[in-house]
């Protein structure tokens, strides 16, 4: 297998960051990294009784636009589909949402967008 990338390097640590960002409010990590032949889906969770399908994106800069211009239709119909594959290996759909974590800037203070229910 080859070495990771630095842009995964990057990607990895913007996944450690929404991760550790979650948990400090009490949400679980079910599963990273997610992948099935639909997608792929970085985070899934549970707060609460909801299970929750998270979407990390981070920018170091805005010069190709802001983390979140970079969710388009195309990914957000990846993720449902993913989500729904991974649904059907459950014996009970529960209530479900999209999430995104968005981060914005490489430097300190970095910018970290919640966006429930994307």
């Amino acid at each position: 297998m080859a070495a990771p990338t630095p842009a995964q390097h990057k990607g990895a640590a913007a996944e450690a960051l929404a991760a550790n960002f979650l948990a400090a409010r009490r949400v679980s990590i079910v599963a990273r990294n997610w992948r099935c032949r639909m997608g792929e889906i970085d985070l899934i969770c549970h707060d609460g009784s909801t299970l929750v399908f998270v979407e990390v994106r981070s920018r170091a800069s805005g010069r190709f636009g802001s983390a979140a211009d970079s969710i388009t239709a195309r990914k957000q119909a990846r993720l449902v589909a993913a989500a729904q594959h991974y649904l059907a290996t459950l014996k009970r759909v529960p209530p479900c949402r999209f999430d995104a974590i968005l981060i914005d800037g490489e430097a300190e203070p970095q910018w970290l967008k919640h966006i429930i229910e994307l």
